[in-house]
């Protein structure tokens, strides 16, 4: 390990855009904890401590949406404008023929995503302030009736998530890469730390507490890896190609396909539609109408986080959504042919519609374990808190959900590859 800490830091390219990545990553914490003033963030806190799912979103966005930062809501804009069109490539037929062009077409579709997640910033903005004032006994910001004061407050977050997007840019052009993804692994490492400290000193208060911190420490260790092994898994179908030449030897190769397919998207979409019948209850609880609330009450207490029509309902839509995210990126079809445009086809297999059948069929079936394993890894840190609470043991907090790990685990295994492969073209570079 440490042979390997020294030859990153003797390669001079890699060296600097690992510094040049952490200043980045400092200056980004730094803008998390710039609060907008004037906001009442003892209130805030309340509302963060008391909803698990305000303080998921917290655990997202690094402590910025609890802190009411000007990074309130991070780089959600931003995915979900990447997902919408990654969507619309399906339906648009000019983002579609983008998506073909390459490295080109990449950086068309990705500025089509950043002008997207502008209003889609400027929206969420005054929906989460709104959520946030809705839910508090004190208002959060004086008279947000006023436009004078929401509007400017509405710019702010959204200048917030530009400036995320920025950086994020920065670091995939000029640092290490994936910046995106590691702006959103840092918010999620730096939210470990407090937890550790809080069960710490709940089981120096209560000694019981210590045996399920142990155990959730452990579980999240297991977890993690079997992420990793998992993420890394793939289907390898064998490929023949064929010689240009009669007497010409045949080339043998593989089709990789990642039994988890659609990464963390299942996930997203399946926490958007399961959180919906919790966010409706706190809207409705201080409705006018009676029924109203009795409604709202029933939401609140059948669609709880732990609750097991919340389980059920959040596993079901991972397995449905992996399915549905994968059905329209992934083009079997598309592979078929141009394995068979380059001379190639699959031993046993027919060239054409049989070759995309197969790998048709080979897909469903990984996207089946893939669904399966990642709505196990999503719901079990909630069965395990469950678990702890029917034990008496009170309120012991993961270190990490399920969503964070595979973003983790995820992003650690693509940041060794990147490092990976900036020291073999170091390497190479000697001989020039």
């Amino acid at each position: 390990m440490l042979q390997y800490l020294i030859q990153i830091w003797n390669s001079k390219d890699l060296r600097n855009k690992i510094l040049l990545t952490l200043l980045i990553l400092a200056l980004y914490r730094m803008a998390a904890q710039i609060s907008i003033p004037g906001a009442n963030l003892e209130a805030i806190k309340a509302i963060f401590s008391k909803s698990q799912i305000f303080g998921a979103f917290s655990m997202l966005t690094g402590g910025s949406a609890e802190n009411f930062s000007i990074m309130l809501m991070g780089l959600s804009p931003y995915i979900n404008a990447s997902i919408i069109v990654q969507l619309m490539t399906v339906v648009i037929p000019k983002l579609e023929n983008l998506s073909k062009e390459g490295e080109q077409g990449y950086r068309k579709i990705n500025q089509y995503t950043r002008w997207l997640a502008l209003p889609l910033g400027f929206l969420q903005s005054y929906g989460m302030i709104a959520l946030l004032n809705s839910q508090s006994q004190v208002p959060i910001v004086e008279n947000l009736s006023n436009p004078s004061i929401i509007l400017p407050i509405m710019l702010t977050i959204t200048a917030g998530t530009v400036l995320a997007m920025w950086l994020g840019e920065l670091i995939s052009e000029y640092g290490i890469g994936n910046g995106i993804s590691i702006l959103i692994f840092i918010n999620i490492i730096t939210a470990i730390p407090p937890m550790i400290a809080q069960n710490l000193f709940q089981a120096q208060a209560n000694p019981d507490k210590l045996v399920p911190f142990v155990i959730t420490l452990l579980i999240t260790i297991i977890m993690t890896i079997l992420v990793i092994i998992f993420t890394d898994a793939v289907r390898r179908i064998p490929i023949t190609y064929t010689g240009q030449h009669t007497h010409a030897r045949a080339e043998q190769s593989v089709l990789p396909i990642r039994v988890n397919q659609a990464g963390m998207i299942p996930i997203i979409f399946a926490v958007s539609i399961v959180s919906l019948p919790t966010l409706l209850s706190q809207l409705m609880q201080n409705a006018t109408s009676e029924w109203l609330r009795g409604f709202a009450a029933f939401l609140g207490s059948a669609f709880t986080m732990q609750g097991i029509p919340y389980l059920v309902l959040y596993f079901m839509l991972i397995i449905g959504f992996t399915y549905f995210y994968v059905g329209i990126t992934f083009k079997p079809d598309q592979v078929a042919e141009n394995i068979q445009k380059r001379g190639g086809y699959i031993p046993g297999i027919r060239p054409g519609k049989q070759t995309a059948e197969y790998i048709a069929k080979v897909s469903s079936y990984l996207n089946l374990y893939g669904g399966l394993f990642i709505g196990f890894v999503a719901v079990f840190p909630l069965i395990m808190q469950k678990i702890f609470t029917n034990m008496q043991f009170g309120a012991v907090q993961m270190l990490l959900s399920g969503a964070g790990i595979i973003i983790v685990a995820g992003v650690v295994l693509e940041l060794v590859r990147q490092i990976n492969t900036q020291l073999v073209m170091h390497d190479y570079k000697k001989f020039y």
